[in-house]
């Protein structure tokens, strides 16, 4: 996929651009994530263990450098997925086990005929120059590939400039699910779904 920005949108994430996407994704997700995979250094231990590069749409500016990523789960995998052993491989057995159930509560279902969405992050360096917008566009582009009628995200209520770029993108608001007691833990209320069709 090619894009008449000053960078491309291609299917999934070169080796070189791991650790930096992984990166991107910490600072975009630590707070909401933080409270349970931290400390810092298992955390990215964690995440790059169970990173699906294949399921992903990279921002890539002309001269090679990652400019933002948007991750996607299918039944094949997810951009950010693993089992209860991965966990436990980092962070021991009951380090993971508590930490595992305590993630189990932010997953989110697939739906037939619809494309999951799995964490979007911009480089901060790089917003404001329409890579989100881009990379959403490769995403509903990857359901169309897909056969797919809509692809979901959810934003939650603590980041309203991602859900103001999602209407403008041709979101259209759902659900909302609160999270009661463990806002406390995670530091957001409550998470709306928002569908695209495509």
């Amino acid at each position: 996929m090619q894009d008449r920005q000053p960078f491309s949108i291609c299917h999934g994430i070169e080796d070189g651009h791991i650790d930096k996407a992984l990166d991107l994704f910490w600072q975009a997700f630590r707070q909401k994530l933080a409270p349970v995979l931290k400390p810092e250094d298992k955390a990215l231990r964690f995440l790059r263990r169970v990173v699906d590069p294949a399921h992903a749409i990279s921002a890539v500016s002309p001269d090679g450098d990652l400019l933002g990523i948007a991750g996607f789960k299918t039944p094949a995998g997810a951009f950010i997925g693993g089992k209860l052993s991965d966990i436990c491989a980092i962070y021991g057995a009951w380090g993971g086990l508590w930490r595992g159930v305590l993630i189990d509560i932010l997953e989110r279902d697939l739906s037939e005929g619809v494309l999951l969405m799995d964490g979007i992050f911009v480089d901060p360096d790089a917003r404001g120059r329409g890579v989100g917008t881009a990379l959403l566009d490769g995403i509903a582009h990857e359901a169309r590939a897909g056969n797919l009628a809509q692809v979901r995200l959810d934003v939650i209520d603590t980041n309203p400039r991602a859900r103001a770029l999602y209407e403008r993108c041709g979101f259209v608001a759902g659900e909302v699910q609160e999270l009661g007691l463990l806002c406390h833990l995670f530091g957001f209320r409550k998470a709306t779904t928002m569908m695209l069709p495509v």
